[in-house]
């Protein structure tokens, strides 16, 4: 997801300090699910809405871990806004459109294309196409057009995942972070 994420704010033209940044909160973006139970995030079924409100918290625990953290840029704050939505419907605190942190927009968009595009233990991984689909058939409702648009470019310019299917981040090279 950070290398995707990447690639969008560099096709979005983002400042390096901006994107090295981001690089960071993609990272540590899901640190907050170390307080949700395994058993409840590896569910191969509908999650309940006790179970679900357990995850939406993730992003105000890592909020929580990371804000103690002297990051030169705004990780925490990032991190914690990976799941707003630009109408309001996303969590924790229902932001909309600008008061959306730009990297976080970008986390949002590379989050739900990684994650659709990858197996999960509810269902099968849904393919880049239906991915892409969704975050267009949603584009400038829930996701940033800047930011869809900037996804779509760079699979079309060739962006793949890790070539094996893996889509962790691959190993990192001395002082290179993906």
């Amino acid at each position: 997801m950070a290398k995707l994420a990447v690639a969008i704010a560099e096709e979005m033209k983002l400042p390096a300090d901006k994107i090295a940044g981001l690089r960071y909160a993609c990272l540590v973006h899901d640190i907050g699910k170390l307080a949700v139970p395994a058993e409840i995030l590896a569910k191969p079924a509908v999650l309940t809405e006790m179970e679900f409100a357990l995850i939406k918290f993730h992003p105000q625990q890592a909020y929580d871990i990371l804000k103690e953290v002297d990051f030169p840029w705004p990780v925490a704050d990032i991190v914690l806004q990976h799941h707003e939505r630009r109408d309001g419907s996303g969590y924790p605190r229902g932001l909309k459109c600008n008061d959306i942190l730009p990297e976080a927009r970008i986390i949002a968009v590379a989050d739900v294309v990684e994650a659709m595009a990858s197996h999960r233990p509810y269902r099968p991984a849904l393919g880049i196409e239906a991915a892409l689909a969704e975050i267009k058939a949603k584009r400038g409702k829930l996701y940033d057009p800047r930011v869809v648009d900037a996804c779509v470019s760079v699979f079309e310019k060739g962006f793949t995942f890790a070539a094996d299917g893996d889509h962790r981040p691959q190993e990192s090279q001395p002082g290179h972070l993906h």
